[in-house]
């Protein structure tokens, strides 16, 4: 028989496990409805995941609150990928298979989408700085192996990642394959083969593309 202080907490238990599961259903709905609309507004997300508005903004504040929490989950997801991969013994396989995860996880659809909505938090930035460390080290690992072209800079993984990303079609497995292959594809540009020529224009630079996080009115 449950002892009392098992009574008390079950309830709760089953209380936040099925909050968690509704936050979950949101943030599915809001992904899906901002990677269609950016300026859907949130009311569009509650009708998606079947929640009254009101449960919504009980998890969430507005629309900006919910716009930040789809992008820094998707930081985190860059930065456990990174950090996985490094663990790995290989150089050159390090470095694809965080790249094919990261893609999998449809991570650089949310940055493109996204970027500009609302303001990053301090930890945020924390959590940036941490995955431009971490690109970094599994980029000169690869260089290391011998296997990556020596004119290949570390912002080019990102403009890999969003060509990836812009492959999109309404099945998901079948998106799913074309990125594969699309990443296939760009991860030949980047490896050393004979008789490649050089890369054309300039390399893109570092911070480059940061103007996008500014704030749009």
């Amino acid at each position: 028989m449950p002892s009392s202080a098992e009574k008390s907490t079950a309830p709760l238990a089953g209380r936040r496990a099925q909050a968690a599961r509704n936050d979950g259903v949101i943030l599915d709905a809001a992904r899906a409805v901002f990677l269609d609309d950016p300026k859907a507004p949130i009311a569009a997300v509650a009708d998606r995941a079947g929640v009254g508005i009101s449960a919504l903004y009980r998890r969430y504040a507005g629309k900006e609150d919910l716009l930040r929490q789809l992008c820094h989950d998707g930081l985190r997801r860059y930065v456990a990928e990174a950090e996985d991969a490094l663990a790995g013994p290989d150089d050159w396989t390090a470095f694809t298979t965080f790249l094919a995860r990261v893609v999998d996880a449809d991570v650089h659809s949310l940055t493109v989408h996204l970027a500009g909505t609302f303001t990053p938090t301090e930890e945020m930035g924390r959590d940036a700085r941490r995955a431009a460390e971490l690109a970094e080290a599994l980029f000169e690992r690869a260089r290391a192996s011998g296997r990556l072209r020596s004119d290949a800079v570390v912002p080019d993984l990102g403009l890999l990642l969003e060509s990836c990303a812009a492959v999109r079609v309404p099945d998901p497995e079948r998106t799913r394959e074309l990125r594969r292959r699309q990443l296939a594809v760009l991860l030949a540009g980047l490896s050393t083969v004979p008789d490649a020529g050089p890369l054309p224009g300039p390399p893109p630079a570092a911070g480059e593309f940061d103007w996008r996080w500014r704030r749009r009115e």
